[in-house]
């Protein structure tokens, strides 16, 4: 598809709950750090907006190296993590943030109920994030997916969570479920403004001359372009589940992919494992998608996601 920038007609602007975003294309969380590493090399205006990386109530110092390895079309990760914390990210992370011109989803990570809800009662009274974005699907953690594995234990999350915070809220789900569709309602009932998906698949290499994993952690998760077929039927699946906007997750790395997504009915999506290879990468597709909207015969993005016919 031939790289044309974005011609005024188009409409590419998009809502999630009373956010609205300027064009659907996102950054995933632990993929930008906190923004202010890419400052050199990426127009954040471009962008629809920045999920910087998930943050847990206390520090956490991640899991033991080796954390990340290549694979066949795919990264394996094992950060667990790693973070300084909610008072160092709203003293010296969040002000840069809110600098930007463009929108910041804030992504969090607890063990319990009390401590998202804690989270995202604090972040909705501080200035400059968008949104926020519930990680309960983080499969390198212990208990990282206690709430996206089953239906009422998410719901119960999203509920609470949803009666002490004012901001738009995303549920991240996970595809190491039987039901990606049960999980998207499950978050809807709660309250969730949206729901993205999908986190990585959990995953294992090995080196077999040492008997052993070649991840400190033993088990990690797969992103890149081996998983995009699996995130294009989860997305799939949950956009026909759900009346919310799905976000849509899962080895983004050209223009093609991105609208493949939004057929299958993303109304946004993440750029993930990608933004390692090549930062620029989101940007350029953010100016390429009205061509593409067009050649549709569409003048709205909106009116392309959900597009595919079974």
């Amino acid at each position: 598809m031939e790289a044309l920038t974005n011609p005024p007609t188009v409409d590419l602007s998009v809502s999630v709950g009373s956010l609205t975003l300027s064009n659907p294309v996102l950054v995933a969380s632990g993929t930008f750090g906190y923004a202010r590493e890419m400052a050199g090399l990426v127009d954040f205006a471009s962008l629809g907006g920045i999920l910087p990386k998930t943050i847990t109530r206390l520090p956490r110092r991640g899991n033991r190296p080796p954390r990340t390895v290549e694979t066949t079309a795919g990264l394996l990760n094992a950060i667990g993590l790693d973070n300084d914390g909610l008072a160092h990210f709203l003293d010296h992370r969040l002000p840069y943030l809110a600098s930007l011109p463009t929108r910041i989803i804030v992504s969090i990570a607890g063990r319990t109920i009390e401590e998202f809800t804690e989270m995202a009662a604090e972040l909705s009274q501080a200035e400059g994030a968008d949104a926020i974005e519930l990680n309960i699907s983080c499969p390198n953690v212990s208990g990282g997916v206690d709430y996206g594995i089953a239906p009422d234990r998410c719901e119960a999350l999203v509920r609470q969570v949803r009666s002490r915070c004012s901001l738009p809220l995303i549920a991240k789900l996970t595809p190491n479920v039987t039901r990606i569709d049960e999980m998207a309602q499950a978050a809807e009932a709660g309250g969730a403004d949206a729901v993205s998906l999908i986190n990585t698949v959990s995953a294992l290499a090995v080196d077999w001359r040492r008997c052993r994993p070649r991840l400190g952690n033993g088990l990690g998760g797969l992103s890149g372009p081996a998983i995009k077929p699996i995130a294009l039927r989860c997305v799939w699946q949950a956009a026909q589940a759900v009346d919310i906007p799905v976000i849509g997750i899962g080895g983004i790395s050209s223009l093609d992919d991105v609208m493949e997504f939004a057929v299958c009915g993303a109304t946004a999506v993440q750029i993930g494992t990608a933004n390692y290879y090549d930062p620029t990468l989101a940007c350029r597709v953010a100016s390429q998608l009205s061509a593409a909207v067009n050649e549709l015969g569409e003048h709205r993005w909106i009116d392309v996601v959900g597009k595919l016919t079974m």
